[in-house]
């Protein structure tokens, strides 16, 4: 059984990348779950919809990724891996994602670690000067 994939964060940002992700691995449709919180929903709501979507078998590993620590996504996502088997990661971008889909597969654990570090080694400064001014 491959690890459920929640990505929660600032609308729209969870449901584009879902579709990065499903573009990629077109597989895992059912395994990652996106919901994006748009700027007018009470947190209370957004957490009865996250609870009706993730909706997962009992023992169901669950990763969820989100977008910035304290806001309204995070805070959520904090709420909701209280009852899971669960492993929380904030700053999501798509290497991470990619990462995680990837190797969904492996034990909760090791999904965690390779999502850090996809999300850390897909940041790169690929040009730009690196004199500085006085």
């Amino acid at each position: 059984m491959s690890t459920r994939i929640l990505i929660i964060a600032h609308a729209p940002l969870a449901t584009a990348l879902r579709e990065c992700a499903l573009h990629v691995f077109p597989d895992c449709t059912g395994e990652v779950i996106a919901i994006d919180v748009p700027p007018d929903e009470a947190p209370e709501d957004t957490f009865a919809s996250a609870q009706h979507l993730l909706d997962v078998e009992p023992g169901q590993q669950i990763l969820v990724l989100t977008d910035v620590i304290g806001a309204t996504p995070s805070n959520v996502a904090q709420r909701l891996v209280q009852a899971h088997e669960s492993s929380l990661i904030a700053g999501v971008n798509l290497p991470m994602l990619l990462r995680t889909v990837c190797y969904r597969h492996e034990n909760l654990e090791d999904l965690t670690s390779r999502a850090l570090e996809g999300g850390t080694q897909g940041v790169l400064q690929l040009s730009g000067t690196s004199s500085t001014t006085k």
